[in-house]
């Protein structure tokens, strides 16, 4: 799943993105690579309608299907994250 947002305020920007690290990898300053299960992803939304004002912020969520995710073309710099592998972050 990809997710990107579009927040107003930058203490609520840096909140979301921070409970976006907690399911993800960032990809783009408001766009992540997400590969949670349905329950956490109510979870994930859940945080977010807490953080947000639904009238000045938005964040949209775009489901990827597996047939979708093999096809992924990256040009130039980035690099496929494989929701199967390990990754580490220092």
């Amino acid at each position: 799943m990809i997710v990107a947002y579009d927040i107003t305020e930058v203490k609520r920007l840096n909140k979301i993105a921070k409970v976006m690290l907690d399911y993800g990898v960032r990809v783009q300053k408001s766009i992540f690579e997400i590969d949670v299960t349905p329950r956490a992803f109510r979870e994930l939304k859940e945080r977010v309608e807490k953080i947000i004002v639904k009238e000045l912020d938005g964040v949209k969520y775009y489901p990827l299907c597996e047939k979708c995710v093999g096809t992924v073309e990256i040009i130039g710099q980035g690099q496929f994250t494989d929701p199967d592998r390990e990754y580490y972050v220092f």
